[in-house]
């Protein structure tokens, strides 16, 4: 069990459903004031570490409205893509672990803005950019072979375009000042911590989506009183009122929604369509 899955028992309870909706929101918001009055977002609300440190600490949350694109159809267009990203990653990881990804990324832009003016003297202005970056690095990791339309046109799989945006923030790293460097580190140092710290996130089967989707589906029109289970393994019976250290997984490899505890996750027997069980791990 990793660290993730501690806090999440611990924390996952107060994880922001739809995360990505209220970004798409503020987003919104910056783009329509950022097209009205541009100077007022750089002199009030942007990541400016001088003035963070002198008690305008709302900087902290407000640079976070700065969209991803200044033209109506590049906007259009990133909106569109990020809240897909976002929805879909949040779909398979679970509100908490999604919620703790973005806000890592948030938490790194903070930290690069505040160290680069300490260290080196600069205000460094960043945006949401890296940001939405890392969110694409997150996606490319855990669904390499999704494809996307280069120009509404090319298929290029996921894998290939977050390996294009590695190789240019290699790039940046290389000729960039040491500011630079730490701005690229730190924003997304989210994907690093996440993925290393959580082993079996790198690689999700898309059928497992499904399933667990039909999964919540039947669990919300179930009871959901004190004696009425969320997981029971398919194979000992066994729910979460059994040990509150016990964890459940759906498996890929078999037909339908079954769902096992750690203790026969790897030792089941596959379901398969037309018998009751098939071959082994």
């Amino acid at each position: 069990m990793n660290w993730i899955n501690k806090l999440e028992r611990k924390f996952g309870r107060y994880a922001i459903r739809n995360l990505m909706f209220y970004i798409m929101i503020l987003y919104g918001v910056g783009f329509v004031l950022i097209n009205a009055n541009p100077l007022f977002y750089i002199q009030y609300l942007s990541l400016d570490a001088s003035r963070i440190l002198k008690g305008e600490v709302w900087r902290i949350f407000t640079f976070l409205i700065y969209p991803p694109a200044g033209d109506i159809l590049y906007f259009v267009i990133a909106m569109f893509l990020y809240y897909s990203l976002g929805s879909t990653l949040e779909r398979v990881w679970g509100s908490f672990r999604f919620n703790l990804y973005f806000f890592l990324g948030i938490l790194g832009h903070i930290l690069a803005a505040i160290l680069i003016y300490l260290i080196f003297g600069e205000v460094f202005l960043l945006g949401t950019s890296y940001l939405n970056l890392s969110l694409f690095f997150a996606f490319a990791a855990t669904f390499p072979d999704m494809q996307f339309l280069l120009f509404f046109i090319i298929p290029v799989k996921a894998k290939w375009l977050g390996i294009l945006n590695g190789v240019y923030f290699v790039y940046e790293l290389i000729v960039g000042s040491w500011a630079t460097r730490t701005a690229i580190i730190l924003s997304v140092l989210n994907f690093l911590i996440f993925f290393l710290g959580s082993r079996n996130m790198s690689r999700v089967n898309p059928k497992e989506i499904k399933r667990k989707t039909v999964y919540a589906r039947q669990v919300k029109a179930a009871k959901t009183d004190e004696k009425h289970p969320r997981h029971r393994c398919a194979v000992c019976g066994r729910t979460e009122f059994d040990g509150e250290n016990l964890e459940f997984r759906f498996c890929s490899k078999c037909e339908g929604t079954y769902e096992y505890c750690q203790d026969h996750l790897y030792t089941h027997k596959h379901v398969t369509a037309g018998q009751r069980k098939g071959g082994g791990e």
